[in-house]
């Protein structure tokens, strides 16, 4: 099947009103597709589902050692942050610990999504700043690793060492050339690869505790952050932040920009990557929550699980008018 998939849907009353296709994929530790959904050899764009991709020369480098970075900075490496306060407090302390500051950055500013956050700066006449850029854990991560090599300050080239190092790392774990790259929101290259070279990847996290060797050990580094602090990784109200504490911190989902989503199971040696065609957030969240519970990982019954999974359409005098379902081809 070449073609995308139903993967969520819209009721409003007795009418299917939207329909979101897409494609997915489970790989297993071998990188053999388990499951798939429409196309497994669509070329996408990762986004900031391939976060900790881009963090492993971080630790494979040896400058997490050298800069002694904690679980919490690994897991904002991997983050795309509210800019709340716990996440902007403990960039800039990592600013600091580099003797860096803001204009060191290269991921330009971004009004919080955090809301407390964001009303601080309003409240105060204040204009973001870098800090509140939802990567900016991912290029105080590049920032280090620069510092590192000893490289120039424009990180973000894509003939820099620290992009190079980061193309290296994608094209091993994906076990895929990367036909190219875009640049993303944060203006760092996103190379892109096949739904199931995604899914390939996070199998390859999924299943480190099976080697001995330094990417093995960067990979299981960068999974047990994610798990340990999902509140960094997202942020309070998020999807990524409330489902990985549903499933107890036994697995690991990010998501990416015009709806991708990952996940990375180490107890059960798979990873799961999907793209909803049409870039809807609402689909993406929907169909991730639907293919964990179908994996086992995800309790049905969790509130947070029918958050997103059969997510009450209310109007603005709070009446339930629908619901967002999975697509019937997503229940297994």
């Amino acid at each position: 099947m070449t073609n995308p998939v139903p993967m969520t849907e819209v009721w409003r009353g007795p009418l299917l009103e939207s329909l979101h296709l897409g494609h997915a994929v489970v790989c297993n530790a071998k990188g053999e597709i388990e499951r798939s959904w429409g196309d497994p050899n669509a070329v996408i764009y990762p986004r900031s589902s391939a976060k900790m991709i881009q963090a492993l020369p971080l630790i494979t480098s040896g400058a997490a050692a050298k800069y002694g970075l904690t679980s919490e900075q690994l897991a904002l490496a991997c983050a795309s942050h509210n800019g709340a306060e716990i996440h902007t407090s403990r960039v800039n302390k990592w600013l600091d610990q580099l003797a860096l500051s803001d204009n060191d950055f290269r991921c330009g500013p971004q009004l919080p999504d955090d809301i407390p956050a964001r009303n601080a700066l309003i409240k105060t006449d204040s204009s973001p700043c870098q800090v509140h850029n939802n990567c900016s854990g991912k290029h105080a991560g590049f920032l280090t690793l620069n510092q590192h090599l000893g490289a120039g300050p424009e990180y973000i080239d894509i003939d820099h060492p620290v992009q190079q190092a980061c193309r290296t790392a994608f094209e091993q774990v994906t076990d895929e050339a990367s036909p190219g790259y875009g640049i993303d929101g944060c203006s760092a290259p996103n190379f892109a690869t096949t739904v199931k070279g995604l899914a390939r990847a996070m199998a390859w996290f999924a299943s480190a505790a099976d080697r001995s060797d330094r990417d093995a050990d960067a990979a299981q580094q960068l999974v047990a952050a994610m798990t340990a602090h999902p509140e960094l990784v997202a942020g309070e109200t998020r999807a990524c932040t409330n489902l990985m504490r549903a499933m107890g911190g036994k697995v690991a989902i990010k998501t990416g920009a015009e709806a991708v989503f990952i996940a990375i199971l180490p107890e059960q040696k798979l990873g799961v990557a999907l793209k909803i065609t049409d870039g809807a957030t609402r689909a993406s969240e929907c169909a991730i929550a639907s293919i964990l519970v179908g994996l086992g990982v995800l309790d049905p019954e969790h509130p947070m699980t029918r958050k997103y999974r059969y997510a009450p359409l209310m109007n603005r005098r709070n009446v339930n008018c629908g619901e967002i379902r999975p697509a019937a081809e997503l229940l297994f």
